[in-house]
């Protein structure tokens, strides 16, 4: 953006709202001068086309487009309430690309709003990416305290260990559930999983520990069927709270790719 431009762009920020859990929206009636509408019987034709094209994309609109009202003054009539809209930032992009192009300051909206979205897309991603790294390292943690654990009570074998809790959450062994999902043999399995599939395997690893360690149990075959019995309990609980299997989530990019991103940015400071 020139300068010009940016120093326009500012009344946007200008009436931004914050609630007090650092939520950003805007008010329609508020963003209506500044998209060029005189009168809000057409602003809200855009409205309309953009909550369509909002839905159109798979993205629920009452979470973007918030239906509250406003108290006006009118010179003989006093007060009275009009509808009014909360929009998120990505409302406010679909309404600024829903309306009129005609309009000389839709376009300066739609660069302003754009930008914006794409910002916090990318901040959303670095904090998906931190949050992570941050799981990935408490779950490699538990599996060392698991390890240790596991060895007190007798466990010899570890692979079959490990397998055994794959195979209750999974129903599969990790080799299997691995080319399910695409993950290459060299790819380690919870390397390439989401931040809801890690903290599920967190869970099964954390509470095979502690029922070994707590209910004494020794010798390998009950600590492999402590681990499937309790991997078949966290699989339960994961399809009753989204309604799919643990193995049907999609993999996600290596944590060794992210690693190798957060290395290049620190080089790069």
């Amino acid at each position: 953006m020139s300068d010009i431009t940016k120093r326009e762009a500012g009344i946007f920020d200008e009436i931004r709202r914050v609630t007090s859990a650092g939520a950003e929206y805007w008010h329609a009636r508020e963003l209506q001068p500044y998209l060029g509408y005189l009168t809000w019987e057409n602003f809200e034709k855009a409205i309309r086309r953009a909550i369509d094209a909002c839905e159109g994309s798979g993205v629920p609109s009452s979470h973007q487009f918030r239906e509250t009202t406003k108290l006006i003054r009118h010179a003989n009539e006093g007060q009275r309430s009009v509808k009014d809209y909360q929009l998120s930032r990505y409302a406010c992009y679909l309404i600024a690309m829903n309306a009129e192009p005609t309009i000389a300051k839709v376009a300066l909206a739609q660069s302003y709003f754009a930008v914006q979205t794409r910002r916090q897309e990318l901040a959303d991603a670095m904090a998906e990416d931190d949050k992570r790294l941050e799981i990935r390292e408490r779950v490699r943690e538990s599996s060392t305290a698991l390890n240790s654990t596991a060895s007190r009570a007798g466990v010899t074998e570890f692979g079959f260990f490990h397998d055994a809790g794959y195979r209750g959450m999974y129903n599969a062994s990790q080799r299997t559930v691995k080319k399910m999902k695409g993950i290459k043999p060299h790819e380690e399995f919870l390397d390439c999983v989401g931040p809801l599939e890690l903290s599920a395997n967190e869970f099964r690893i954390r509470l095979t520990e502690e029922k070994i360690r707590v209910d004494g149990v020794k010798g390998q075959d009950r600590a492999e069927g402590v681990h499937t019995s309790v991997g078949a309990k966290v699989r339960k609980t994961v399809i009753e709270e989204i309604g799919r299997p643990p193995e049907k989530l999609p993999r996600a990019e290596s944590i060794k790719k992210i690693e190798g991103r957060k290395r290049k940015e620190l080089k790069g400071k």
